[in-house]
């Protein structure tokens, strides 16, 4: 099988996430940062993942998400500063899903991230902060190997 990892990851989040795809990987591999990924043609399988921002995937891999179609196999991976299983990343995941023309999911794994320091302090300063606010302490440390060995399995199971 050959596979290619696209990842976008503003504070290494994500990227931890790719770097435990790509080694957990047999067969033929790539990994690209997002702004360097090609076209997925002649890979049996694209794993693409991005970090949250406004409740949706960063503004780089929706871009890339939207250029892919039925005829693609898709793993979307995700980090967040929300609760994993909140109605938060629910919402991001379906609306990647949806950037897609069709694209056939084979899975989805998706984990907090901690958020940037400075990126929290701005946030928290808003007049409404974001929904996920509440969420962004428990973050701290993640992904951690808990959450590496849990992708690692699933990643096994394809």
């Amino acid at each position: 099988m050959k596979s290619l990892i696209v990842y976008s990851s503003q504070s290494a989040n994500t990227k931890k996430l790719a770097d435990a795809i790509y080694d957990s990987l047999e067969g033929e591999k790539d990994i690209f940062p997002v702004d360097e990924a090609p076209t997925p043609q002649g890979y049996d399988l694209t794993f693409v993942g991005f970090w949250l921002m406004a409740g949706n995937p960063d503004p780089k891999s929706s871009e890339y998400l939207a250029k892919l179609g039925k005829e693609d196999r898709l793993f979307l991976f995700a980090t967040h500063g929300a609760k994993a299983g909140s109605d938060h990343v629910k919402n991001a995941v379906a609306h990647a899903t949806g950037l897609t023309d069709g694209s056939e999911i084979a899975g989805v794994f998706t984990c907090q991230g901690q958020v940037n320091p400075k990126v929290l302090g701005k946030v928290k300063q808003k007049p409404e902060p974001p929904v996920w606010i509440g969420d962004a302490d428990d973050a701290v440390g993640h992904p951690n190997e808990e959450d590496l060995s849990a992708l690692k399995k699933m990643i096994a199971q394809l």
